[in-house]
């Protein structure tokens, strides 16, 4: 079985990224600063990297509807909104939790840090989920680029 290489890379990313905050979590709790702050800089950096690997994908080439049985769809679409909106808040709290821990507001940081990852944990197991359901469950549906949707064409 072949499965799309953007797709893989990108998830894998947001896999790293999740083992990387577990291990920046485990060195915090002793009391390993500069490890923590290695680590959670390089799980942010994994994050990131999938970002740009997504964004690209869906404008040039797109993204890959859901190509499992009808009556699946309706809790595929609700799942993926789960999923999208658990990665949205997790990348929002991650930049805070990354500021703040840079700009040393550590009373705030000590605070938001387990939340944000809590939430990229839930962020990893959901995007690998959506990732197998598209593409190694279900052989993925239609692709088209944010650019040919605007367009038309």
């Amino acid at each position: 079985m072949m499965v799309p290489i953007l797709p893989t890379i990108s998830t894998a990313c947001i896999v790293i990224s999740a083992i990387l905050v577990a291990i920046g979590w485990g060195k915090i709790r002793k009391r390993d600063i500069d490890g923590h702050r290695k680590v959670m800089t390089i799980a942010g950096i994994f994050a990131l990297v999938f970002f740009i690997i997504y964004s690209s994908r869906t404008i040039f080439v797109g993204n890959t509807s859901f190509g499992g049985p009808d009556e699946y769809k309706v809790f595929y679409t609700v799942f993926l909104i789960f999923h999208v909106t658990l990665a949205t808040v997790g990348a929002v709290l991650g930049i805070i939790s990354l500021v703040t821990g840079y700009k040393n507001k550590l009373s705030f940081h000590k605070k938001l840090g387990p939340v944000t990852s809590i939430v990229w944990f839930g962020t990893g197991i959901t995007g690998v989920i959506v990732y197998l359901l598209l593409y190694v469950i279900y052989k993925g549906g239609n692709t088209t680029s944010l650019i040919k949707a605007i367009l038309g064409l």
